[in-house]
């Protein structure tokens, strides 16, 4: 029997904890989960270096505990990632309607690549529903507390973009 192994890219700048909690769910379903910190060049909203994102996220697995999770960052169609970790699934994370329009039309133009490659959705839990990453660097540059939204371990790296 083949294993399962699934990709999950996010364009988290930082990641939260709704993404964490995505992956933590992927990582108790999946035999593999290769946690991806995308590389958008069109998204402007770029504060965190590549390395940055994936340290962060590297946090998350820790703070879990999980030895089936792998966090790396890419530049280019996640479906080339796929590709070459052996990878038969994609997995995305819906909060909203807006997220799901996005993620099916993503969904169809990865498919166009490569059809034996299934994009696999998974509902945020409700409580993580409105966190995003917009929500917490505004509150890190007001300096507010970000605590609650992502790992304490790495408020301080996101804070520290801000200050002064």
């Amino acid at each position: 029997m083949s294993k399962k192994i699934i990709v999950y890219p996010i364009t988290g700048n930082p990641p939260t904890w709704g993404h964490a909690d995505i992956m933590f769910r992927a990582a108790e379903s999946f035999d593999e989960v290769h946690w991806v910190a995308a590389i958008n060049p069109n998204k402007k909203t770029a504060v965190f270096s590549d390395m940055e994102k994936v340290e962060m996220m590297e946090k998350y697995v820790k703070y879990y505990k999980l030895n089936n999770v792998t966090v790396n960052a890419h530049r280019g169609t996640i479906i080339r990632y796929a590709q070459k970790v052996g990878a038969r699934f994609l997995l995305r994370g819906l909060r909203n309607t807006t997220d799901f329009q996005l993620e099916l039309e993503l969904a169809a133009g990865n498919r166009g690549i490569d059809k034996s490659i299934e994009t696999v959705c998974m509902f945020t839990k409700p409580h993580f529903a409105t966190i995003s990453s917009t929500l917490v660097r505004e509150l890190a540059y007001l300096g507010e507390t970000i605590d609650q939204y992502v790992l304490p371990s790495i408020a301080p790296i996101i804070t520290s973009k801000f200050e002064g």
